[in-house]
């Protein structure tokens, strides 16, 4: 994500590196790249040429600390005002009334009915509500049985009506259905189309007055750039709507549609989706994203991701069997699960400030973990229970079961033993002040 303008930016920098003071001359240089990385980044034109005469007005009326190089003065107003261009501040989800209608729009194969089972789940989750969704695809009955696959999956209902062909009609039902199951949010996944049309906007515009709802969200696949901020406008004009979901964010996206739709729509982004998984939804932070940008990473984000996947009951537990020196590879498989968990390896790693860089032509592969999962279930309850049972001749037996090699098995094994080492040494008041630091964490989220 934002890999070539990440670096296309750097490079813009370096302009004013050794540089004794801000000139017009110089920044003048610097801008220019600024742009043209901005424009290779699929920015409007328009967008692009504010940002860059806006931060020019800015450089040239600061005067350089002497503790303060060009360049980083440079790197600072830029990034302040990469997080303006996105929005400056997060917007927050409207889940006013009994209950909170939300109303999802976009064009077909954005990732829609994704999203909205990602919503749901976060909602349920996070929020602690109780979301019923609502298939108003009438068209596709894929997309309803998609919707009722991924609705099982985290575990919430869902109102479809099979033999009707009329979404307004559906959509006000839903909303007596979760009234009567104390449903206290109702998300309406609708029809999309392969390109905007007056049928399809008369129908969605329909539902809108149908339901009255409390957000209306435009999804986008973030990939393609100009063509989604010009689709966004389009569907803002007829339905009005009151915030952005930036789908396909873990992809090759060069960045042109988050950098562009705030200013083109005048729309708060709210969502942003990175990954296939249902965990892989995040509320969006201009700030963060600025950073993330200019190679400075999204510490915040990675330790919030942390936090939802740490269990202050499991954390005692394990500190207790680590005192005894009791860890086994149920619980090595079970922190795997918690990472895992977390999203996509290389964009947890691209969150860690200086990481992104180096590991961008690294292939990380979500399965990074598979033969190490393979090879703990290979082993019998026991073995696992206890790793100094596995000795040479079981170890060969878990290598065919697994389908690796001896040398794996052994390599798995004794990064284990070192791993069972380095936590032992953490036990004690090391463990209890991390294990404060989270809590307290947690405490300020709160």
């Amino acid at each position: 994500m934002f890999d070539n303008l990440s670096e296309r930016l750097e490079r813009s920098f370096k302009i004013l590196k050794g540089e004794g003071k801000i000139t017009e001359i110089n920044v003048a240089e610097t801008l220019k790249d600024v742009r043209k990385a901005l424009l290779d980044a699929d920015v409007n034109y328009k967008v692009a040429k504010s940002f860059t005469d806006t931060v020019k007005q800015k450089a040239l009326g600061q005067n350089v600390l002497t503790a303060v190089k060009p360049s980083q003065l440079m790197v600072k107003i830029v990034h302040d005002e990469l997080a303006q261009l996105m929005g400056g501040e997060t917007a927050e989800i409207n889940l006013e009334g009994k209950p909170a209608v939300i109303l999802m729009s976009g064009l077909q194969g954005s990732g829609k009915t994704t999203f909205t089972a990602k919503l749901a789940r976060m909602l349920k989750t996070k929020r602690n509500k109780h979301p019923l969704l609502v298939a108003c695809d009438v068209y596709r009955p894929a997309a309803i049985e998609q919707l009722k696959v991924l609705a099982t999956e985290i575990g919430v209902p869902v109102y479809a009506e099979l033999d009707s062909k009329d979404p307004v009609a559906i959509a006000q039902h839903a909303i007596q259905e979760a009234k009567a199951k104390s449903c206290d949010v109702v998300i309406v996944d609708t029809a999309g189309r392969l390109a905007v049309d007056e049928e399809m906007m008369n129908e969605i515009e329909a539902i809108k007055n149908g339901i009255n709802p409390n957000e209306i969200l435009f999804v986008v696949d973030s990939m393609t750039g100009q063509d989604a901020v010009n689709t966004a406008k389009e569907f803002n004009d007829r339905l009005d709507f009151t915030g952005v979901v930036l789908t396909k964010l873990d992809g090759d996206t060069r960045g042109g549609a988050a950098l562009s739709i705030r200013t083109v729509v005048d729309k708060p982004i709210k969502f942003i989706g990175t990954g296939e998984k249902m965990e892989a939804i995040d509320q969006f932070h201009p700030e963060r994203m600025a950073d993330r940008i200019l190679g400075m990473g999204d510490i915040v984000s990675l330790v919030e991701r942390a936090q939802e996947q740490y269990d202050e009951e499991e954390a005692k537990r394990l500190q207790k069997k680590i005192q005894k020196n009791q860890f086994d590879f149920n619980d090595f498989l079970s922190q795997i699960q918690q990472i895992k968990k977390m999203g996509n390896l290389k964009d947890l790693a691209s969150m860690i400030p200086g990481v992104g860089k180096a590991i961008k032509d690294i292939d990380m592969d979500d399965d990074a973990f598979k033969s190490i999962e393979a090879i703990i279930y290979s082993m019998t309850p026991e073995e696992r229970t206890r790793p100094e049972l596995l000795n040479g001749s079981r170890r060969q037996r878990i290598a065919k079961g697994s389908g690796t090699n001896i040398q794996e098995v052994n390599r798995l094994i004794k990064q284990f033993d070192q791993t069972r080492k380095m936590m032992k040494m953490m036990t004690g008041s090391k463990f209890a002040k991390m294990q404060g630091m989270m809590q307290g964490m947690q405490g300020l989220r709160r």
